[in-house]
C-alpha cells in the first residue's frame, strides 16, 4: 500500500482523512499514484492535474521522502520508502505571494 497525504481542501472534497492508502499495480510512479487516486476518488479528477494534458496544476507540489518531485517526469520510479509505505507521498497546495 502506498500512503498519500492530501492537502486540507482536497481531503474535504474527497471526504477522507489526512492520509489515504492506494494500491498500485506495476511500477510506482507519480503518474500511477495519481491514476489510482483519481480512480479511487473520482471527485479529485481535474483538481490535481489537468484532465486533458495530465499536467500538474499550478500551485500543487509533490513530495517524496522530503524531496520535491514536482518537476520530475511523471513516469520516473518513486523511492523505495514510498513503495513500501514507510514514507507517505505528499501532495501539497503551494501558496504564492507574501
Amino acid at each position: 500500500m502506498i500512503r498519500v497525504v492530501l492537502p486540507y481542501h482536497l481531503r474535504t472534497l474527497a471526504k477522507v482523512n489526512k492520509e489515504v492508502e492506494i494500491q498500485i499495480e506495476g511500477l510506482a510512479t507519480q503518474g500511477a499514484i495519481l491514476d489510482a487516486l483519481e480512480s479511487q476518488y473520482p471527485v479529485l479528477r481535474g483538481t490535481i492535474r489537468d484532465q486533458v494534458t495530465r499536467q500538474r496544476r499550478p500551485f500543487i507540489r509533490f513530495f517524496a521522502c522530503g524531496e520535491d518531485m514536482s518537476l520530475e517526469p511523471t513516469d520516473s520510479p518513486l523511492p523505495e520508502a514510498i513503495v513500501k509505505g514507510t514514507e507517505p507521498f505528499r501532495i501539497v497546495g503551494a501558496m504564492a505571494g507574501g
